[in-house]
């Protein structure tokens, strides 16, 4: 009976020793991807920052400059585009809208960004692009993969419609939770005007003819919480210049907008949680069940072994029958 149960047990043990690296190494880049119908905003803020006026084309001190984010999922085209690119993908149509103090338009930028849904490299598609202009990415955006690693990655810059490395700078925590910290400098570079401008007739066609041209730099930072790759946080020093030109009354540059753009504070809050509970469950595919299914099958070969030895062991002599017969009566 001993010898039947340590075979079960050898045999569980076997089971749950090769499902451990089965989940952490078969089964989690399969399984861990991001939603094709994912949805997410984000508001950022820049209070005092320096906002150029298109009525005067001067530049003022305004109290708060708010630029709202969102990425929308695109299930029709990803299943569209996935027909040919043969694996998961995830088409997000994103908007940057960047509005004043007196809650008008400053400018509005779309992209659309089209990436592989386990690993978040980008898959190059028709549709692919950045305020109408076609790009094709090389780096990633918004998002950082999986488990991230504590090195540089590429990463997109939409402004300048370029790729530069973006570097891992250390690991701190923030708000409780373990974080690797990331910061990327785009040096003065000329970008194109935004297509959609605040002020009625001026356009970025009519911009160009006078001679002006744009510029901008900016020093981009996040917190990267590494199992999800999400951010937790970020900020950016953002500037951005026109420069020469008629359209400045014979000046070489004027601000266009300057400022420290930092994620508001109810949005820091409910993306802190939603990461913590991202987390959890990424854990528990990488590591939790893992080493869970790997003790519990040593746990298991143990006791199997056990068993073994129990059922070889010589068993116990027969006890000898030292009572002395009585004698018979003749």
């Amino acid at each position: 009976m001993r010898r039947k149960a340590s075979l079960v047990l050898l045999a569980c043990a076997v089971f749950f020793a090769a499902l451990s690296p089965l989940l952490r190494w078969y089964a989690f880049p399969r399984l861990a991807k991001i939603p094709a119908n994912q949805y997410q905003d984000m508001v950022l803020v820049a209070k005092n920052a320096t906002l150029l006026d298109y009525g005067t084309m001067t530049a003022k001190k305004v109290p708060q400059v708010t630029i709202v984010q969102t990425l929308k999922g695109n299930v029709a085209a990803a299943k569209k585009i996935e027909k040919t690119a043969g694996r998961d993908v995830v088409v997000w149509d994103g908007l940057s809208y960047v509005q004043g103090p007196d809650g008008k338009m400053v400018s509005e930028i779309p992209e659309r960004y089209v990436f592989d849904a386990h690993s978040q490299e980008p898959v190059h598609a028709t549709g692919e692009m950045v305020d109408g202009d076609p790009v094709a990415r090389d780096g990633i955006e918004f998002k950082f993969p999986f488990l991230t690693e504590k090195r540089d990655y590429e990463y997109f810059d939409a402004q300048t419609r370029s790729t530069n490395p973006i570097h891992y700078k250390g690991t701190q925590t923030f708000r409780g939770v373990k974080v690797y910290y990331f910061e990327q400098t785009i040096p003065w570079t000329k970008v194109p005007m935004p297509k959609k401008l605040p002020v009625q007739g001026i356009t970025a066609e009519s911009v160009a003819k006078t001679g002006t041209t744009r510029w901008y730099t900016t020093v981009r930072r996040f917190w990267v919480e590494p199992a999800t790759g999400a951010p937790v946080y970020g900020e950016e020093i953002h500037k951005e210049e026109l420069r020469g030109g008629t359209l400045l009354g014979g000046r070489a540059k004027v601000t266009a907008f300057a400022g420290d753009v930092k994620m508001r504070e109810d949005y820091i809050e409910s993306t802190v949680a939603l990461v913590k509970h991202n987390r959890t469950l990424v854990l528990m595919l990488t590591s939790y069940l893992p080493w869970g299914f790997l003790s519990f099958g040593i746990t298991l070969l143990a006791l199997s072994l056990y068993l073994e030895a129990r059922s070889r062991r010589p068993a116990d002599p027969e006890p000898v029958d030292s009572s002395v017969p009585e004698p018979v009566s003749v």
